[in-house]
């Protein structure tokens, strides 16, 4: 990757040329008066402008009003993104177009809590943590610190906070669109066992890579979940226009095109092979959809590196949490997975060295929207997005 453009960070990912202009912006933000309400485009709630309950929004980051989450499966960085990768569309082609996190981690092996770690910032616990074979429920046993629920378990009860109920309440919209889903919000019976953790020929959902699924406060209300939750073909309807693009839409391949087999429950060649193939289906209808070119973003990263035997490691001084010792099993993190950022905001071709993690991108998130920020993601000095990310240098002019 030596032809790309390193981009100097400092400051926790901010440049020190621009510190005199992120200054400049810190003092008119202060004094400048709160947004119109219904300011972000196409959510039809007042509730989406300036409140009592939602912080500003720093002075680093760009006004995104749509971002774009999809995660591939058990990918570390050199596999994914390295000089042999077998994903080229993503590791060359969608590289150039933005900016890589090469330092970006996940937080957990195995999958799940990796997933859960992106819309509520909970750490994980015993069963999470073995991806939740029984779609039990969670039993709280107490409540620590930085929102974490004690306890064992799978569903979280309604008390605990997520991402997408927070965008509900600011009259903000989201989506999670799941390949191979057949019905909106499908998941077990809770109590039940998962019969979506291996895949059929005909059938390569997994409820385990849709995090929604795990959470009362969006379950319990079947129409809401419905409304929400979707099978993937609603996105490319969903895409032709602004205002029916959700500000947030968080997109799961399904257990083969998300690199999960090896070799697919139809027999096909599996692995980033399909990455690729999915990537090239729908990450052009992504980046020229009216909403991603207005003022979109795009995130595409992994859940975790391989699997615990091959890459425990974790960065950002993370935390366990109070349920386990270790979140990576045999050590403190999922393993170094890189993610590639695209918008009109970043720079083609660059990277950042700057460590991340999938509680960073939860905190980016809610700088980005306006959230208050939960779970581990309100970790004391948690790096989050800055202008190591939005390096195309004309918007904070």
């Amino acid at each position: 990757m030596s032809r790309a453009r390193r981009t100097n960070v400092s400051l926790r990912g901010v440049p020190l040329r621009v510190v005199p202009v992120l200054l400049a912006l810190a003092v008119a933000l202060s004094v400048a008066p709160a947004e119109a309400s219904g300011g972000l485009h196409g959510t039809g709630a007042s509730a989406a402008g300036a409140g009592p309950d939602r912080p500003r929004r720093p002075a680093y980051v760009p006004k995104i009003k749509h971002v774009f989450v999809i995660n591939i499966e058990n990918s570390g960085y050199e596999e994914t993104f390295g000089d042999g990768s077998k994903a080229p569309y993503l590791a060359k082609k969608l590289r150039r177009k933005g900016v890589l996190l090469n330092y970006y981690y996940a937080t957990a092996h195995n999958s799940l809590p990796n997933y859960l770690a992106q819309i509520s910032g909970q750490a994980p616990n015993p069963q999470t943590q073995s991806d939740c074979h029984t779609f039990s429920r969670f039993h709280r046993t107490g409540r620590r610190a930085l929102g974490q629920a004690v306890g064992t378990g799978c569903v979280y009860p309604r008390s605990v906070r997520t991402l997408p109920r927070q965008m509900t309440h600011a009259g903000l919209r989201w989506r999670g669109y799941m390949q191979q889903m057949r019905q909106p919000c499908v998941h077990p019976q809770v109590g039940r066992p998962d019969h979506t953790q291996l895949a059929t020929p005909g059938h390569n959902y997994a409820v385990r890579h849709n995090p929604f699924m795990y959470f009362r406060s969006i379950i319990s209300h079947h129409a809401y979940c419905r409304r929400h939750v979707r099978p993937m073909s609603d996105l490319r309807v969903d895409l032709r226009h602004r205002r029916t693009t959700r500000n947030l839409s968080y997109i799961t391949p399904d257990l083969c095109r998300d690199g999960h087999d090896a070799v697919c429950a139809n027999g096909q060649k599996g692995g980033l092979r399909q990455v690729d193939r999915f990537l090239h289906k729908w990450v052009p209808r992504i980046l020229t959809s009216p909403a991603f070119k207005r003022n979109g973003m795009l995130i595409v990263t992994a859940d975790e590196s391989d699997n615990a035997v091959v890459d425990s490691s974790a960065c950002c001084d993370e935390l366990p949490g109070p349920n386990v010792a270790q979140p990576g099993i045999l050590g403190p993190g999922g393993g170094r997975i890189g993610a590639l950022v695209i918008s009109r905001f970043t720079r083609h071709d660059t990277w950042s060295t700057t460590p991340y993690n999938h509680y960073s991108l939860l905190a980016s998130l809610a700088e980005i929207f306006r959230l208050p920020k939960i779970g581990m993601a309100k970790v004391r000095g948690l790096p989050v997005f800055g202008l190591d990310v939005y390096n195309n240098g004309w918007w904070h002019r």
